[in-house]
This record gives C-alpha cells, sequence and structure tokens, in this order.
C-alpha cells in the first residue's frame, strides 16, 4: 500500500505527462476523426486508459508512444462502429444506401480518413504525430517496411484523388 506521499507524486507524475502530452494525443484523434470534440473525446479516453495502468505506461521507455497507440485504436474503433450503426438505422429504414456523415474538417483530412485504416494511421502518426517509422511500426503492430508501404500507397491514393485538385 502506497503512502500519501508516493500517492501525490504519482499523480503530479501523471498530471505532468498529461499536460505535455494532451495537445499531441488529441491531434492524432483530430486526424482520424475529423472532429475537434470527438478528437479531445478520444484523447481523454486514451489517457484514462494510461492512468488506469499508471505504474505499468509511466516506467516505458515512451508512455506517449503508448497513449498515440490507444488514440488511434479508439479512433479506428469509433469509426467501425459508427459504420455498423449506420448501416444497421439503414436497413431499419429499409433503405440501402448509407448516409454520409457530417464532417468540419478540411477535405485532406476527410480524404485520410477515407484511406484503409492502417494507411489512415500511418499517415496521421506519422503527419501530425511526427513519429519516426520504427515508433509507427510498434504502435500500429507491424514492420517498418510495411509502415513505409502504408505510408506510400496512402500518399499515392491521396495525390490521385480528384478531390484535392
Amino acid at each position: 500500500m502506497e503512502d500519501a506521499s508516493t500517492r501525490e507524486k504519482r499523480l503530479l507524475d501523471f498530471d505532468t505527462f498529461y499536460r505535455r502530452n494532451f495537445q499531441a494525443v488529441a491531434a492524432i484523434g483530430y486526424a482520424l476523426s475529423g472532429s475537434a470534440s470527438v478528437a479531445e473525446e478520444l484523447a481523454q479516453e486514451a489517457f484514462m486508459a494510461a492512468f488506469v495502468k499508471w505504474d505499468e505506461v509511466a516506467v516505458m521507455e515512451r508512455p506517449d508512444s503508448w497513449v498515440k497507440r490507444v488514440v488511434a485504436n479508439k479512433a479506428a474503433s469509433r469509426v467501425r462502429r459508427i459504420k455498423t450503426e449506420v448501416k444497421a438505422a439503414a436497413r431499419l429504414r429499409g433503405r440501402n444506401e448509407l448516409r454520409s456523415l457530417p464532417d468540419d474538417a478540411v477535405v485532406a483530412w476527410d480524404l485520410v480518413r477515407r484511406l484503409p485504416r492502417r494507411q489512415a494511421q500511418a499517415i496521421a502518426l506519422r503527419y501530425i504525430g511526427d513519429l519516426p517509422i520504427g515508433e509507427i511500426a510498434q504502435l500500429i503492430g507491424c514492420a517498418p517496411e510495411t509502415v513505409r508501404t502504408h505510408l506510400r500507397r496512402g500518399r499515392e491514393r491521396l495525390a490521385n484523388s480528384k478531390e484535392l485538385e
């Protein structure tokens, strides 16, 4: 059982970590969700997960990378959940088409969100999270060469998009 001073130090360490990293984590959430409010919610959830496991996360070499991976995964889960909900609602209404979701993001990030999940994550972590290839590979669970492939394919798809012209 920890004493009051140890508990206070642990909370101060987390508070410092949170303040230093929140904006970067929320930016990744924004890039993957297209909504500032959703990005903040995703970032809060990621930091809550870190807080719950703070004893483990705090001793990691890069705890900020762990939280960035959590926010990327939560964003992907949210997109899957919304798509499932929209499909179910369309079926209940007897329609086969999906309604487009409102999007207040710029066109480029809207297009990034349309990329396959790993390509979108790699692009957001690289260009918003400013992470090196090796770290992105660890975060999304693949080899560095696979990350390079995801980045190349994602950039090619974006470059060939008619909506950016």
